[in-house]
């Protein structure tokens, strides 16, 4: 029986970068640092809050093996290696297995919209050509497809594939899902407001964007679930929806990294075609912020 890359929290992290627009590296590793301090599980670099859609190859590999180095097996590390052209997505995966990551992340093929059989034959191909962990991805929201819990059960027949972050917000296919694929894939969850109601479907915990700025919390609140004190993880989740609602009130990565900023932390800028937070919006989150105390003083 297959065993699940991790239990509990990981945080989807951002990526800093300097005046010049290059990864800060000095920051990366402090934030790494205050992860792995503040009780982290895992963590996930080079996903989308990490902005990999505006990385080079390059840097993407530079990332990921700065990660595993400055990590150093104290906790897992999950490489993002998503592609919509599935002979990067291998290229990505090599490189991330040469490192020494623990595990790969795969979001579905964007704007190619490919079909359920698609979708099959690209994560076989990918798993052929490596030995780590996947984890695959589904946010039809920014892809354009989503998984059916038909092709979760085909795919879930590969030993390499250990389970899906689930960011569809459809319950009716998680719930699908388990019935179909058995207890040995896995599920987490990819939305920060509903780590409590999949865990009570079974899900293993969350790849977090909140926990950049909350890691306390998150990793509570999913070994709450863990635990079975779905009442206590419930209080928990409801107390932070306001904070975890302006996370997303413009697209990922832009609030966590103004929020970031607002806490103290030098991340720095986004990539185009990501902007700055409206004023309007940013208004929005410091509030939010002010009332967990969480705004640098």
């Amino acid at each position: 029986m297959r065993e699940p890359v991790f239990t509990g929290a990981c945080t989807a992290i951002v990526t800093p970068f300097d005046q010049s627009g290059a990864i800060n590296y000095e920051v990366f590793g402090a934030l790494i640092e205050d992860q792995i301090a503040r009780g982290m599980d895992a963590i996930c670099v080079c996903g989308t809050t990490g902005e990999s859609a505006t990385m080079s190859i390059r840097e993407h590999i530079a990332a990921v093996e700065f990660c595993v180095k400055q990590v150093n097996h104290r906790v897992k590390v999950i490489a993002g290696a998503g592609s919509n052209d599935t002979s990067a997505a291998v290229y990505l995966s090599q490189h991330a297995q040469d490192s020494g990551a623990d595990a790969l992340l795969h979001v579905t093929p964007y704007y190619n919209k490919a079909s359920q059989t698609g979708l099959i034959k690209h994560y076989e191909y990918i798993a052929d050509r490596v030995s780590l962990p996947i984890i695959l991805y589904n946010v039809p929201s920014r892809t354009g497809v989503s998984f059916t819990a038909e092709t979760y059960r085909v795919l879930s027949q590969n030993p390499k594939i250990n389970g899906v972050k689930e960011a569809s917000g459809n319950f009716s296919l998680l719930a699908h899902t388990r019935h179909l694929c058995g207890d040995d894939f896995y599920t987490w969850s990819g939305n920060d407001d509903q780590v409590v109601p999949m865990m009570s479907l079974g899900a293993k915990g969350v790849i977090s964007v909140a926990s950049n700025l909350v890691p306390e919390v998150m990793v509570k609140m999913a070994h709450l679930c863990l635990e079975g004190d779905f009442a206590s993880a419930s209080k928990l989740q409801l107390d932070y929806m306001d904070l975890i609602d302006s996370l997303f009130i413009e697209v990922n990565p832009i609030p966590i990294k103004a929020a970031m900023v607002l806490a103290g932390w030098e991340v720095g800028g986004l990539r185009l075609p990501l902007c700055d937070i409206s004023s309007e919006n940013l208004e929005i989150l410091k509030s939010s912020m002010v009332r967990m105390d969480l705004l640098k003083t």
